[in-house]
């Protein structure tokens, strides 16, 4: 099992792993194979290709694995501190495999009521349909949501911060509860990444990335990855990803592992950045709160501040309640912020959103409109002067 990689680490191991010269004639990125078909030299060998160990053994056909496949893996599993790790398409395909691998028809599922919302769209018509039933909870539950287990309960699945709203959850607490019923826990890491917090030190079964977030880092590809705890969470979900024709593009993974290098440098500049930033919105009379866990306000803060090693570059904030043409002129006159769906690349994004469109559970009582704000890598100062002029405009129409 690879050890937890200790915060001094971080960087050294960013540069080193994923990566052996020595298989690649001495240059110092792996190659990329791309390819669906791999020969054997005797028919032992390809009669015994369907037996092989599919993490560590010979590789015997693309769609189940490449060579920069397993590089990036084996990175991702080092950082998590993880048995291995499984590359698949995209962070969606990560949390759906990850549900179907531990869950069957009959079975119960606690999933955090501000997850991602296309995860809820998962949980209410997909596996709905294939007899499973989803109970949402409260993601400030900790260690309460124990009351909530019954005898068929088979997966907890978190998400901290929650999507949106930035709850951060009490994940030692509830993985111990877990654990005692045995119940497989399950949780997306997104937007801490390995670097600010490392869910497996802390009980949790399996960790999801959407690498196409803060790995990736540059907006230009789909990908992401299941980290588990050990073989046997492993082999389950390799088995889940073959079965379901999951795989993962091997010029995809190159990429990952190339934003894989600068991934603590470019995040440390997002999570100072987007806290600076923070700050200067709380003082604003425009706005009602500022929901970011580097905040003393946001919930879960004591948490973030007990488990977390620092922010990244994602938050939302609350403006005062105001007439929706106003608040169109103050987005669309954005120099440096543009609107979108996406986050965790290197331009800084601006998306108004509904907490009550994707969640069931937690009462939502604030008025205004609510911004999701993605920090990238451009000067705070000159973020902030961008903000202020939108907000000039949102005061005064004209001033655009």
């Amino acid at each position: 099992m690879s050890e937890p990689a200790p915060r001094d680490r971080i960087d050294t191991l960013l540069a080193h792993i994923g990566r052996d010269p020595r298989m690649h004639s001495g240059f110092v990125n792996p190659a990329i194979h791309r390819g669906s078909t791999v020969v054997f030299e005797t028919m032992a060998e390809c009669i015994g290709a369907h037996d092989i160990d599919f993490k560590d053994g010979p590789y015997t056909y693309g769609l189940l694995g490449t060579p920069v496949e397993r590089q990036l893996e084996e990175a991702l599993a080092t950082l998590d501190g993880g048995i291995g790790a499984i590359a698949l398409g995209s962070g969606l395909a990560a949390t759906t495999v990850s549900l179907m691998a531990n869950l069957s028809a009959g079975d119960h599922l606690l999933m955090v009521d501000t997850c991602y919302w296309p995860t809820r769209k998962c949980c209410d018509d997909f596996l709905g349909r294939m007899g499973v039933e989803t109970t949402y909870y409260d993601p400030m539950i900790g260690a309460g949501v124990e009351a909530l287990f019954r005898e068929n309960t088979r997966v907890l699945f978190m998400e901290s911060p929650g999507s949106r709203t930035f709850e951060i959850q009490d994940v030692p607490a509830m993985t111990k509860v877990a654990a005692r019923n045995g119940v497989n826990t399950v949780i997306d890491n997104t937007w801490a990444t390995p670097i600010n917090f490392r869910p497996i030190e802390h009980g949790v079964d399996l960790v999801i990335h959407a690498l196409t977030k803060y790995v990736a880092g540059h907006s230009d590809v789909m990908l992401g990855a299941i980290v588990a705890r050990d073989r046997e969470h492993w082999d389950r979900i390799k088995a889940t990803a073959m079965d379901l024709g999951h795989g993962c593009s091997p010029d995809d993974a190159w990429l990952g592992l190339r934003g894989l290098r600068s991934l603590g440098t470019r995040l440390r500049k997002q999570g100072e950045s987007s806290l600076e930033i923070a700050r200067w919105l709380e003082k604003r009379p425009e706005v009602e709160c500022v929901l970011h866990p580097g905040i003393s306000s946001c919930p879960g803060h004591d948490i973030y501040v007990r488990d977390f090693d620092g922010p990244s570059g994602l938050f939302s904030m609350v403006l005062k309640p105001v007439d929706e043409e106003r608040l169109a002129d103050m987005l669309e006159g954005l120099r440096f912020f543009s609107m979108g769906y996406s986050w965790g690349g290197y331009e800084s994004l601006v998306l108004p959103f509904d907490p009550m469109e994707n969640r069931t559970v937690t009462p939502w009582n604030r008025e205004g409109r609510c911004l999701r704000i993605s920090i990238g890598l451009e000067d705070p100062g000159d973020l902030i002067r961008d903000l202020e002029m939108g907000f000039k405009r949102l005061n005064n129409p004209s001033a655009g």
